[in-house]
């Protein structure tokens, strides 16, 4: 679940070419992917863009989904997912050249809806769209507000606080005897970090990518805003200042540490060139850290295709950026605002079109075990024999499309507990609400700003982030650059606004 964030980067590349590509008068067709979709008479289509990788049946899927939703709502979806590394540009491409499309997965979500991307929706969520404000948990819906009192997309109902998790695997933690729970500093693993670069030289000690982690989340700092704009707050404190995380003496700390142990070995050496990505499957990781919620390990072990054991290292905090991690918008242009809101109603409400979705088509993509948890592929062919050797050729991205309370759990080789959603509410009431929930600093007046800080921080972010470069030598030239790039006084505009809505808010 992570992004690039450059949207300011690209403002209309490709823009000719999607707007040839993607009518929507009369028949519609869509190159993403090989999708099609027809309409005809009165039946609404609806363009839906989101992230995830290329699937060979997302033809069969989009068919079956429209099949359901025409008998339910007299709607169809063109469903088109993009890359994980092309997806915000392209988002960037179809907002910024003004091409046609009706939902969209918003990774960026308050970016955009200053923008006037979005489509404000409190009017809908009375009427067309109450079933499904009513089945989201409300805290959701209290983060996806902006300041003008509007909602403008409809958040994930999942796991309120996305803890920072640092997960091993279990055949290692099992032969050493390792307490995991020992373990929730960055100083602590170097110990750990040594024995594993010594005993097992198969195994990559430490894996960071050139998103890295956010590692001051340890010492109780958030980010305001997006990630390349480093201003972070220490969100347990009501009266914490704004301050520019690089100038800190926490920051200094971690970036040194890292540093050692890039020099030592433990940390891949292609990490600040390394893009986002999920876990690979088979890859010999000793230590990986990711976001997640109760029973996040079931997922991971699924997706490394061995068994792993995590333990959270930050509280159960329930932050802004948590809350929009997995937000769908209704474009500011769409012709059929009603019927994307129909649609979206539908797949928060709808267990049989959520499990559409996010698995696939019963008996061809996954089958039932006996207690009726889904287990994945193979595919079948047409008299129903499995397919010798064949991959799943289709599998949704859980936290980008829905509510996940009426999703089927996993069976399978790491099956879920069959309490899992009642684990994830006991989990969500337990979470302890951040001090700026809610808050996003308005800077639309500031675009030369944010841009300049955006590309400083692409310059150096990933490269100190990752050990990969000499800090006394790196780290000044970085706060140097974010100061000539107007940081100070994006900073005391966001403080400015942050007192402002401490005050409304106490």
């Amino acid at each position: 679940m992570r992004q690039q964030r450059n949207w300011r980067r690209h403002a209309a590349s490709f823009a000719l070419v999607l707007m040839l590509t993607l009518p929507i008068t009369g028949c519609f067709s869509a190159s993403d992917n090989g999708v099609s979709t027809a309409t005809s008479g009165d039946m609404v289509n609806l363009i839906y863009y989101t992230i995830g990788d290329s699937d060979k049946d997302l033809q069969m899927v989009n068919d079956k989904i429209n099949e359901v939703l025409a008998k339910k709502i007299g709607v169809t979806v063109t469903y088109i997912k993009v890359g994980w590394q092309e997806y915000e540009n392209r988002l960037n491409t179809l907002v910024s050249a003004g091409t046609p499309f009706d939902i969209a997965f918003a990774p960026e979500y308050s970016t955009y809806a200053q923008r006037g991307a979005w489509l404000k929706l409190n009017d809908y969520l009375s009427t067309v769209g109450k079933e499904m404000y009513d089945a989201i948990d409300p805290v959701f819906w209290q983060g996806v507000r902006m300041e003008d009192g509007g909602i403008y997309g409809v958040p994930t109902n999942k796991e309120l606080a996305v803890r920072d998790q640092w997960m091993y695997p279990e055949a290692l933690v099992k032969k050493y005897r390792i307490d995991i729970s020992k373990y929730t500093t960055l100083e602590s693993l170097e110990p750990l970090l040594r024995m594993i670069k010594q005993k097992e030289p198969t195994y990559q000690p430490m894996e960071l990518d050139k998103d890295s982690q956010n590692f001051f989340a340890l010492d109780g700092y958030q980010y305001v805003f997006e990630k390349t704009l480093p201003l972070m707050v220490r969100v347990l404190d009501p009266h914490a200042p704004v301050v520019n995380i690089f100038e800190t003496e926490e920051a200094r700390k971690v970036l040194d540490l890292l540093r050692r142990y890039y020099a030592e070995g433990y940390i891949n050496e292609d990490a600040a060139m390394r893009e986002s990505q999920g876990l690979k499957r088979g890859a010999l990781v000793f230590w990986k850290a990711a976001g997640g919620g109760p029973l996040a390990e079931n997922s991971w072990s699924k997706d490394r295709g061995y068994k792993l054991v995590a333990y959270p290292v930050t509280p159960a905090l329930i932050t802004t950026e948590s809350t929009r991690g997995g937000v769908m918008a209704v474009s500011a242009d769409t012709k059929h605002p009603v019927e994307a809101v129909k649609f979206l109603n539908l797949l928060n409400t709808d267990s049989e079109v959520r499990n559409l979705f996010n698995f696939g088509i019963e008996g061809v993509h996954y089958t039932l075990d006996g207690n009726g948890q889904v287990v994945p592929g193979p595919p079948k062919d047409k008299a129903g024999n499995p397919i010798p050797d064949a991959q799943p050729s289709y599998a949704g991205v859980q936290y980008t499309q829905g509510n996940w309370f009426i999703l089927k759990t996993m069976g399978g080789e790491f099956p879920d507990p069959l309490d899992k959603w009642d684990q994830f509410r006991a989990g969500n009431k337990q979470a302890v609400v951040s001090s700026t929930l809610g808050f996003t600093p308005d800077l639309s007046r500031m675009p030369i700003q944010m841009q300049n800080i955006q590309m400083v921080w692409e310059k150096y972010f990933p490269s100190l982030m990752t050990g990969s470069v000499n800090v006394d030598s790196v780290l000044p030239k970085f706060n140097q650059e974010l100061r000539q790039a107007g940081i100070d006084e994006v900073r005391s505009e966001v403080q400015r606004q942050l007192d402002d809505w401490r005050a409304a808010h106490s």
